[in-house]
């Protein structure tokens, strides 16, 4: 059990240090997410080199670590997750085998990504509003605006959520989903809003990283650096300080809480021996 301790505390910290960094930096430096795994990894095998009869601990941080290259990987080309998102998921694959089993670690991996999924979206949800109060005259006149031309997302939303509506006499279960129906165009339109309004900034040249997000393509003499979601590299950083002052940059919601959040609540169930409902 102390093996695990340690792996919850490191992963809890690593997880610290990278809400901080992405809250001040807006990105999660490589040398965090490789350190995790390398640490996580090293404590694994020496922990089963003297103090267990077999490798099967590090084994099955080998195992998570592919699972999560995997996940990690589609969600990033998905473009759900940024760079750095994508490698703490996958640093947090060779955290979170607890067990020496198999098929209980596969029930942990299952449940941390359904909590993750339920945190991001409450996480997504109440950020995009308290960003829409913020900036809510700019908001309010965006929305206008994409709903005047959103109208036949909106007019089918609603003929669809009225059928369902109906269909719910006869199975009250669908009045949930008319519900969802109904309000799901106006969730995307506002966020889509609060993206364009609150997430675009202007900024220095001076002030560019690796792995930017242009707002839209910009051309420097013949050369055009595209809007891509790999973000800028170097080279385009110094192309721009060459030529630019000032670009339109895209930022996202800083989304590592999310992980946080999530992981917390996974050692919860974990020590309540709440984690094997869903495989087995």
């Amino acid at each position: 059990m102390l093996e695990v301790i340690f792996l919850i505390v490191l992963g809890i910290l690593g997880i610290l240090f990278a809400v901080v960094q992405d809250l001040r930096k807006r990105e999660v430096a490589n040398w965090l997410n490789f350190s995790l795994i390398l640490f996580a990894l090293g404590f694994r095998f020496f922990y089963s080199l003297f103090s267990a009869s077999n490798f099967d601990f590090f084994y099955q941080g080998l195992i998570g670590l592919v699972v999560f290259f995997i996940l990690g990987n589609l969600l990033y080309y998905g473009r759900v997750f940024a760079g750095g998102d994508a490698k703490l998921m996958i640093a947090l694959g060779a955290i979170l085998p607890f067990s020496n089993n198999l098929f209980i670690n596969l029930n942990i991996f299952f449940l941390f990504f359904v909590l993750f999924l339920i945190a991001g979206s409450f996480y997504g949800l109440v950020t995009s509003i308290v960003l829409a109060v913020r900036n809510f005259s700019k908001f309010k006149k965006e929305f206008s605006k994409r709903f005047k031309e959103s109208k036949l997302i909106i007019i089918l939303g609603l003929i669809f959520a009225i059928l369902f509506l109906i269909l719910s006499f006869f199975e009250f279960v669908l009045i949930y989903l008319a519900i969802i129906i109904f309000v799901l165009p106006y969730l995307y339109l506002s966020a889509k809003a609060v993206d364009e309004v609150c997430m675009i900034k202007k900024i220095s040249v001076k002030k560019l990283t690796p792995g930017d997000w242009l707002y839209k393509n910009v051309k420097v003499g013949n050369k055009v650096i595209k809007a891509s979601w790999d973000g800028l590299s170097k080279d385009d950083i110094g192309l721009l300080r060459k030529h630019k002052k000032d670009v339109f940059v895209r930022y996202g919601i800083p989304f590592t809480p999310t992980f946080l959040i999530s992981f917390i609540v996974l050692v919860i169930l974990w020590l309540r021996g709440i984690y094997g409902l869903f495989l087995i």
